[in-house]
């Protein structure tokens, strides 16, 4: 602390360091946006019941403990502030750091003080401990004193007020006086009220005084410990098993991630009017992919999340879910680097993916990839629980059944607040963190916690994937066995050549006439698929697929498809003629002109995929009597400026905070050769200045114009500050009223 403190908050700030400033930016970004002027605009900021309240979302339960300590105490030392906190004074010291460096506790000439819109937000949580209302004039009453109040009344009165203490502090009194002398008093409520043991609060409701609470509890703001967390149940496991279990689940969620966004690229699924994804297209997907619903959604969330996917004009020009460009730069990197760009952009992502499926208040179901899919707290979340997991003992993971308990009520003792749904992020976050491949078997994989420190987690995780084979094991029975991973370009060349018909360890593909016939539309000769075969099989080419080539490749373009609406070209008369008399042909509307020639009044469209449907191998002829190659267009998408690479994204925060941090010094010099008595005429001026003057309990002099266009000088004591009004204690009229800010003309301390 400073030898002689500080006269505000404001003079505090413009005495911190660059690095103490970017430090607090960062922790609470709200105070950066926009840019403030000056410290004194940066401290009103910081005051205001928006930013404090989530700022108070940010703090552990002995942070808030400590905070809520200062608010009883109004104003004190740090070793003072220790004998209230039930807590050892190590752990009071670093909470209480990290309330300095969140500007909620600044250092005044008497003592440490808590910002004065504080008080009201601990009053009435669940975790309030024991601050109470505290009006301008009010002062702490000794613990002697409110000792003494409570031998005073009766045992009925005495049990209330402890059922007031335990249930937050506040309470409501019903048809209670509250305006009562003490031996007026009738009902327990009004004998605590007329001892000042509870304060009216307005609207009815009544607060325990801070004081009060304190002596009720032995001299502490807590009857229990709170730097004690809650103990996780854990079993033992081998660590190598859980990298192993780890790392499986990581290269299945790389490995279906590709595989849904190259389907994705060729025929993408529609836009909702919504912004999302439709439940047939999320039950398609997971069809593809072999994974129930909410695993799909997680992958494809993932995705979206690290610019892999994006909205663009699909075949037809409307809006579709398109791969991005990203992709095919992704797809050529390793494995593990594959891995590492999905789990970063999980693990910063605001997304919340457990909610698909699920109703939402109004009854609607929610989509995937809808924009309202989004929470403040996701990322915090899951960083706690992975901070939890990897806390855990060595060759400890989770214990089943109540290892996930045990991780909801550590979460809530870190992040006591908010929000009420945090048990259900925190069950998402640990599934998501072992679908994924994060966790393993409830344990933090070794190579997660350089993830989770924002390290290199891809050079640990690559020993442990799998190496890419370069061949496959061509079998008699049309099919080909993938001993392991294939490298990426080798796997999807073979998939347009062979149907995949299993998948795992070893993937099997299959060779049918209609996957070779698909090769054949995409350009390929019998003599390219012939090569590719021998170049990739470490077996003999059996006989079978040999033939299954060579004839389909006979067949192949032995009809030919132009428009008539469309005719049909065989050299071969006997081709035509099976076609004409197929039973199954009689909708397409064929009808002979020639010996070789057969014409139809059903589009290209529609005739070419029917005639394949019959078995015949057709292609489609130009009008100047060459073949047209019908090769699918790889549709992308640019990626999103907000879901560039993390790195980029940190290197910019950082930026705009030092930019930030420039401007607020700026404006302390400009205000600095600004005279003393000058008034604030500015909005942002009067703001701050009467922050200051609310954080200091100093009376002021407001000019104020009225409803009539009359303006007068008024001194006033400011209380409160909040969505454009001034509460404080007009002297002139010795009440307390209510000013509209944008009526204050000048803000000038009392001479």
């Amino acid at each position: 602390m400073a030898q002689e403190g500080y006269r505000s908050l404001a003079d505090q700030l413009r005495a911190w360091s660059d690095q103490q400033l970017s430090r607090l930016l960062l922790a609470r970004p709200d105070l950066a946006t926009p840019a403030p002027q000056d410290s004194g605009q940066l401290a009103s900021r910081a005051a205001t019941r928006a930013s404090l309240m989530r700022a108070l979302d940010q703090l552990s339960r002995v942070e808030l403990s400590v905070l809520d300590a200062l608010v009883v105490a109004g104003q004190t030392t740090p070793r003072e502030l220790s004998t209230l906190v039930h807590a050892e004074p190590a752990g009071t010291d670093a909470a209480l750091t990290r309330l300095r460096d969140l500007a909620l506790v600044w250092e005044s000439p008497t003592g440490l003080r808590a910002l004065s819109g504080i008080a009201d937000l601990l009053v009435g949580g669940p975790d309030a401990g024991v601050s109470g209302l505290r009006t301008r004039s009010a002062e702490p009453t000794p613990p002697d004193e409110v000792a003494q109040r409570l031998s005073e009344v009766s045992p009925e009165a005495r049990t209330l007020l402890e059922h007031v203490l335990e249930h937050g502090g506040e309470a409501t009194t019903g048809a209670s006086r509250h305006t009562v002398l003490p031996e007026e008093a009738r009902t327990p409520p009004e004998e605590l009220l007329a001892r000042r043991l509870l304060v009216p609060r307005g609207g009815g409701s009544v607060v325990l005084p801070g004081e009060v609470g304190l002596v009720l509890r032995g001299g502490r703001t807590t009857t229990q410990p709170v730097d004690v967390a809650p103990e996780v149940p854990t079993s033992p496991r081998d660590a190598a098993l859980v990298d192993k279990v780890a790392a499986g689940a990581a290269f299945e969620a790389v490995r279906r991630v590709e595989l849904l966004l190259d389907h994705w690229g060729t025929r993408p699924p529609g836009v909702l009017r919504s912004g999302g994804l439709g439940v047939r297209d999320l039950k398609a997907a997971s069809a593809l992919l072999q994974v129930d619903e909410a695993a799909t959604a997680l992958l494809i969330e993932t995705a979206y999340a690290a610019g892999l996917l994006a909205t663009g004009a699909g075949p037809d020009g409307d809006p579709a879910w398109l791969p991005t460009d990203e992709l095919d730069r992704w797809a050529t990197r390793p494995a593990a680097e594959r891995w590492q760009v999905l789990a970063r952009a999980w693990l910063d992502s605001p997304r919340l993916p457990g909610l698909v499926g699920r109703r939402d208040p109004a009854g609607k179901t929610w989509n995937a990839l809808v924009p309202e899919l989004t929470g403040i707290h996701q990322v915090e979340t899951r960083r706690l629980v992975l901070e939890v997991v990897g806390g855990l003992p060595a060759g400890e993971v989770l214990a089943t059944g109540t290892g996930v308990p045990g991780v909801v009520a550590r979460v809530g003792w870190l992040r006591p607040r908010r929000p009420r749904t945090r048990g259900d992020q925190v069950l998402w976050a640990v599934e998501e963190a072992a679908a994924l491949g994060v966790t393993g078997l409830g344990g933090l994989a070794s190579y997660s916690r350089a993830l989770v420190a924002g390290d290199d987690a891809a050079a640990l995780l690559e020993p442990l994937l799998p190496a890419p084979v370069d061949h496959v094991l061509v079998q008699a029975d049309l099919t080909a066995v993938a001993p392991g991973p294939l490298e990426s370009s080798l796997a999807r060349r073979l998939q347009v050549l062979a149907e995949v018909e299993s998948r795992g360890g070893a993937t099997v593909y299959r060779f049918t006439p209609g996957s070779v016939r698909r090769a054949l539309d995409l350009g390929w000769t019998a003599v390219e698929v012939h090569d590719f075969l021998d170049e990739v099989s470490r077996t003999p080419v059996p006989q079978p697929l040999t033939y299954l080539v060579d004839d389909t490749a006979r067949t192949f373009g032995a009809v030919r498809v132009g428009h008539a609406e469309a005719f049909l070209r065989a050299d071969d008369e006997s081709a035509l003629a099976a076609i004409l008399h197929h039973p199954q042909a009689r909708s397409l509307g064929l009808r002979r002109i020639a010996p070789t020639v057969l014409i139809s009044d059903t589009p290209l469209d529609v005739l070419l995929p029917r005639l394949r449907d019959l078995g015949a191998a057709p292609v489609v002829e130009a009008p100047d009597g060459t073949v047209r190659v019908a090769r699918p267009d790889q549709l992308r998408a640019r990626v999103p400026r907000d879901r560039r690479p993390t790195a980029a994204r940190s290197a910019r925060e950082t930026a705009g905070v030092a930019a930030v941090v420039t401007a607020v010094r700026a404006g302390d010099r400009v205000a600095s050769t600004r005279p003393a008595d000058a008034p604030s005429l500015t909005p942002s001026g009067s703001l701050a200045a009467l922050r200051e003057a609310i954080e200091q309990q100093a009376s002021v002099v407001i000019g104020y114009v009225d409803n009539h266009g009359s303006r007068s000088d008024r001194v006033v004591d400011p209380i409160g500050l909040e969505g454009g009004r001034l509460t404080a204690h007009d002297h002139r009229a010795d009440d307390t009223r209510v000013f509209a800010v944008h009526r204050i003309t000048s803000v000038r301390a009392v001479g």
